[in-house]
């Protein structure tokens, strides 16, 4: 019975990086979404993907650990202030940080890759 226990630890964290790793990349893809509606200047479009990726952010927050954590953490602040911005009819600032949220969670997929 010993000899179970590490192998479902083991598991649990091969999942849980796992749910991560999904939730991360279905943020990132939000994001660019995000970022090509701001661009074009589809401001209902922009929020709603920005709104999408900070769901998906948040999902991939529950299990993360470490650097990737943090990346995280910084793609959903500034996704929070691109719609912010976004509402209040600053579109090239909300794209902006719409750009440093896509670097965050690039960042945050390469790390957990490593």
């Amino acid at each position: 019975m010993k000899f179970f226990y590490p192998l479902i630890l083991a598991s649990l964290f091969f999942c849980s990086s796992a749910f991560a790793e999904e939730h991360v990349a279905k943020a990132l893809e939000h994001v660019n979404e995000a970022v090509t509606h701001g661009k074009a200047g589809h401001v209902g479009l922009f929020v709603e993907h920005a709104a999408k990726s900070i769901a998906h952010a948040e999902e991939a927050l529950k299990v993360e650990k470490g650097q990737s954590k943090g990346h995280v953490e910084s793609s959903i602040h500034h996704l929070h202030e691109a719609i912010k911005e976004e509402k209040s009819g600053h579109s090239a600032v909300a794209t902006k940080h719409a750009e440093d949220a896509e670097s965050h969670l690039i960042q945050a997929s390469n790390t957990e890759k490593k």
